[in-house]
């Protein structure tokens, strides 16, 4: 299936705009995920939510953060394919309610403890989405399996 990359304008210095073409995004399933990729981009069901830590912070000038607690959530999330650990920080915990179906955009595996966790920093993105059709299947945890670094010598 041949798609057409949407076209955006680039504006160069002295003022020129060029057209440059958006790539679509190549969705991916939870079972193809790898340790250390990053760039996925997966429609997944939050199955649950666990709030790991919930913080204020300690130094309340420092770049104007008044207020601004720290928070992090360890969420089961899953497609029909498996279930893998997703690591919330701030903002995005809220969109991480059981049940609610979400976009997430430019995810990246983490490693923690030997076993792959998946989450989305600055570069990302965390969107709320329709509710999808699929059934979550929860037998297949990609944060259970343990992997071990091997270095090899030639």
């Amino acid at each position: 299936m041949a798609t057409k990359p949407l076209p955006t304008a680039v504006h160069q210095p002295g003022g020129a705009t060029v057209k440059k073409e958006l790539r679509k995004p190549v969705y991916v399933k939870i079972e193809s995920l790898k340790p250390g990729t990053n760039g996925h981009t997966l429609v997944v069901k939050v199955v649950n939510s666990n709030t790991v830590l919930n913080k204020k912070s300690r130094n309340l000038t420092f770049r104007g953060a008044q207020n601004q607690n720290t928070r992090i959530a360890e969420c089961l999330v899953g497609d029909e394919t498996g279930t893998i650990l997703f690591t919330a920080r701030n903002d995005q915990v809220d969109m991480m309610q059981p049940g609610n179906t979400v976009v997430l955009r430019n995810a990246k595996i983490d490693m923690f403890k030997g076993s792959m966790r998946l989450a989305v920093d600055k570069w990302g993105r965390v969107e709320v989405f329709e509710p999808a059709k699929f059934v979550v299947k929860e037998d297949n945890n990609l944060s259970l399996i343990e992997y071990e670094l091997v270095n090899v010598v030639e």
